[in-house]
């Protein structure tokens, strides 16, 4: 079905791997569509729990694929919100948490594709880069979004004027990664990460994702009264009575994502 990336569910996880090595992912056309198709799939999906993206071989996503975008003259405000854009919202809105599974570099709108996701396990070669600079281009796909807002301003100014490489540690210390793992240990790692998730409230999660970008943005008045809210709708979920009798049972809650 897909011919740029690959796409599987297994025990509640999608996967969706990136499928251009022999141009370290980089996005053409094909791959940012086929990748918005994937995250609809794994969000219409009710048996999917966590999502995973990743890249096949050494990189995770060097950006844009340059050579595709030279074919004749592109709007490049068109192309973000036709191909970039759509990828960057379907993250933030799936009501299921998304893991990048960042085994090599990501650049451009693949570091950003990286910080649009919940969590970032990074193998310790991976590196992170704001590439856009080196062809007198400004941060899109959300960067300007999630790197001040991680990082803050003064630290993401220079990461993106200067487009500094950033090694795992280096992103790691700077809070952009949640964990860094040995390259050798990224696949193991990801999967109980992506195992934990998949045996999660995932309704509970769907409305945090909702709240915690809600309160990166909004007043106290208005993320109390969305957090009244949010929490009179978990309230009433199977699983939250299932985390109560589990509790009074004093034993594990088996959660069924609804």
């Amino acid at each position: 079905m897909f011919t740029s990336l690959l796409f599987t569910v297994k025990n509640n996880i999608a996967t969706i791997t990136l499928n251009r090595p022999d141009v370290y992912n980089a996005f053409n056309d094909a791959l940012s569509y086929e990748l918005q198709d994937a995250l609809k799939q794994a969000e219409k999906n009710a048996a999917v729990r966590a999502v995973v993206i990743t890249g096949a071989g050494k990189a995770f996503s060097s950006g844009q694929d340059l050579k595709a975008a030279q074919e004749g003259k592109r709007n490049l405000g068109d192309s973000l919100h036709k191909r970039y854009n759509p990828i960057i919202r379907a993250i933030r809105n799936m009501p299921k948490p998304v893991i990048c599974k960042l085994n090599g570099v990501a650049a451009g709108a693949g570091c950003s594709l990286a910080l649009a996701c919940d969590v970032i396990i990074a193998a310790d070669n991976a590196t992170m880069i704001e590439i856009f600079i080196n062809i007198a281009l400004v941060l899109d796909s959300g960067s300007s979004y999630f790197l001040p807002r991680t990082i803050g301003y003064h630290r993401a100014f220079e990461l993106a004027t200067k487009a500094t490489k950033l090694t795992a540690a280096e992103a790691l210390q700077m809070g952009l990664l949640n964990k860094v793992v040995k390259a050798e240990e990224l696949d193991a790692t990801v999967d109980a990460e992506a195992a934990f998730y998949a045996q999660a409230p995932t309704k509970a999660i769907a409305l945090m994702k909702k709240m915690l970008t809600k309160g990166m943005t909004d007043d106290l008045d208005t993320v109390l009264d969305y957090e009244a809210w949010c929490q009179e709708i978990a309230g009433n979920t199977a699983d939250n009575q299932e985390g109560i009798n589990a509790f009074l049972e004093k034993r594990k809650p088996a959660f069924k994502g609804n």
